[in-house]
């Protein structure tokens, strides 16, 4: 039997972990990663208010419309630009990177770059 509060999933684990250290707010708002096999998806959240301040993933319309597979890395920059350019819209520059567990790595880091390259800085 598992003892409570134990957590199997290594990436949970790693998420917990990073979780502790970052948090973001109304001025500088938590950029969060997740990936799924076939789709990713990206939000931006005050962490103050428990709010979600914008959402982007493979599966919103006018993305969903530019890629044809939702699980590459071409998906993923597609996603961080059309991030950057909703978050520069709502004059908002500065997020703090939170990559939920997962390595920087493949579709994470091409997300991440492609934000950066739209003009989102962290």
């Amino acid at each position: 039997m598992e003892k409570k509060g134990r957590i199997k999933n290594p990436r949970l684990k790693r998420h917990k972990r990073i979780r502790r250290k970052i948090s973001g707010s109304a001025t500088c708002p938590r950029l969060c990663v997740f990936r799924s096999l076939k789709h990713i998806y990206a939000q931006l959240i005050d962490d103050e208010h428990s709010h979600t301040m914008l959402g982007v993933s493979t599966l919103t319309p006018e993305v969903h419309a530019v890629v044809q597979k939702g699980g590459d890395i071409a998906a993923a920059k597609v996603v961080g630009k059309f991030l950057a350019q909703r978050a520069v819209e709502k004059n908002i520059t500065q997020v703090v990177f939170d990559r939920n567990g997962y390595k920087y790595h493949g579709r994470v880091a091409a997300l991440a770059e492609s934000a950066r390259e739209g003009g989102l800085q962290f």
